[in-house]
């Protein structure tokens, strides 16, 4: 049955490859269960609510995903569009959260009806394959970078981003509760890496879990000592079942009289969701794809239009629920390097969200500095790609130079294409290589201009 539905022997892999990839994709993105209701909360939305609407749909989105496209690749509410949503619809624009839901829900049916014609596809397929090794790669970057930010190893200073300081925290009392994280983290990161070099299947998730167990080891013997104040919190679980949150007071509230009223503003907030998702999403499968070698030798990928449908219906939903816009998640990445290739992994990440909803005390506890370690591994096996550029072609070598650097430096995967795609069509219309570029790339450059000088 498997076999028939996710054609395994195809892809070359197996139910336990796909699996085990499924689950170390959710373990490194179960932390959304945690940061999205505390950023939605903001907006006065209630914290239980969210976390069940996120689950929800994260799983409804997760098997859109399998039966429209058999792809590898895992969905959730996307960090940035949430704190977009909170902080700014609603923080520094005054709306309310109803309105903001509502924006989400347009933006959603907005983006069935571009993923049905074809319009999102198309767009996919007029990036040249040159940018489209540079957007993975960047991808690589931009993830090792926030898993790095995750652990604490890299932390804002002086020169916006430095090095964690040991000899800083001993001397400021915080050893105990950041400090030792840190090491755990970079002790997790070479255990991880020294499966990866003995082949150990399954080595992302065993490189979490080992982390994790070292940190609970750490907390009973005094050497980790909570402080949640700061954000440090126990790693030992208080409970392992319980009873999911109702939604009642999320569900379908939305504010159709706010459209009516005040038209024009409501439209720049669905752009805003509608431009950061529509190139955030594109990134995070171009890369995804690129890493698990799913293009074909004209960087087309089978089943995009299914991939993009999904991310589009599970925005749909998750606004219907009570979450912000559902987005294809750069820690698919992870589940990719375990093997995973079919919508077997997606639907098992899927189901696990299905069961965080009763068991979210347990993976609630996963600390942000266990799945840090398989960002930075994924990070390095992404960034091998860059050998597929060819850097001695200035005119292809400097878009995807910049692509890379503004993905990372920007930390945002749609700022990362808009500069690559600004400076290829650029560069080709002065050097006077267009012969090959398609239509779409200019309209593309013209459309990232203007939102740079509107918005």
């Amino acid at each position: 049955m498997l076999e028939k539905l996710f054609k395994l022997s195809k892809h070359k892999t197996t139910p336990r490859t796909e699996i085990v990839a499924g689950l170390t994709t959710f373990m490194t993105m179960v932390y959304i269960l945690a940061v999205n209701p505390n950023i939605l909360s903001a907006s006065g939305m209630d914290k239980g609510a969210i976390f069940t609407a996120t689950a929800v749909a994260s799983a409804i989105a997760c098997l859109c995903m399998a039966l429209f496209s058999n792809l590898p690749f895992a969905l959730s509410a996307g960090m940035g569009l949430n704190a977009y949503f909170a902080y700014t619809v609603c923080g520094g624009m005054g709306y309310s959260w109803q309105v903001a839901l509502t924006a989400v829900l347009v933006e959603g049916l907005i983006f069935i009806v571009l993923s049905l014609t074809n319009v999102r596809e198309a767009i996919f397929n007029a990036i040249p394959t040159t940018l489209k090794v540079a957007v993975s790669v960047g991808i690589g970057f931009f993830i090792a970078f926030i898993g790095m930010q995750n652990a604490h190893i890299i932390v804002g200073s002086a020169t916006l981003v430095g090095l964690f300081s040991f000899s800083g925290s001993i001397a400021a009392g915080t050893f105990s509760y950041e400090g030792i994280t840190v090491v755990l983290a970079l002790v997790g990161t070479l255990v991880t890496a020294y499966m990866l070099l003995k082949g150990v299947k399954g080595y992302m998730l065993f490189g979490i879990l080992i982390t994790w167990v070292l940190g609970i080891i750490c907390q009973l013997t005094g050497l980790y000592v909570p402080n949640p104040e700061a954000g440090f919190y126990s790693l030992l679980p208080t409970a392992i079942v319980s009873m999911p949150a109702s939604m009642a007071s999320t569900m379908f509230q939305f504010d159709f009289s706010f459209v009516a009223s005040h038209l024009l503003d409501f439209a720049v907030v669905v752009f805003a969701f509608l431009f950061v998702d529509i190139f955030d999403t594109l990134g995070t499968v171009i890369g995804c794809a690129a890493k698990a070698d799913l293009l074909d030798e004209e960087g087309h990928l089978e089943g995009i239009r299914g991939a993009l449908l999904a991310d589009a219906v599970g925005t749909t939903v998750g606004a219907c629920l009570g979450t912000s816009t559902i987005t294809t998640f750069v820690e698919s990445s992870s589940g990719i390097s375990e093997g995973g290739r079919t919508g077997l992994t997606s639907i098992t990440t899927g189901l696990l969200f299905l069961l965080s909803l009763f068991l979210s005390p347990l993976f609630l506890t996963i600390p942000s500095f266990a799945t840090a370690p398989a960002l930075i591994v994924v990070g390095f096996l992404m960034m091998q790609q860059v050998s597929k550029i060819d850097w001695s072609d200035m005119v292809e070598g400097i878009p995807c130079f910049l692509c890379i650097a503004t993905m990372g430096f920007a930390y945002s995967i749609s700022e990362g294409i808009s500069f690559g795609i600004i400076s290829y069509v650029a560069l080709h219309v002065l050097t006077g290589k267009t012969k090959n570029m398609s239509v779409l790339m200019y309209i593309l450059a013209v459309v990232f201009i203007l939102k740079y000088i509107v918005l």
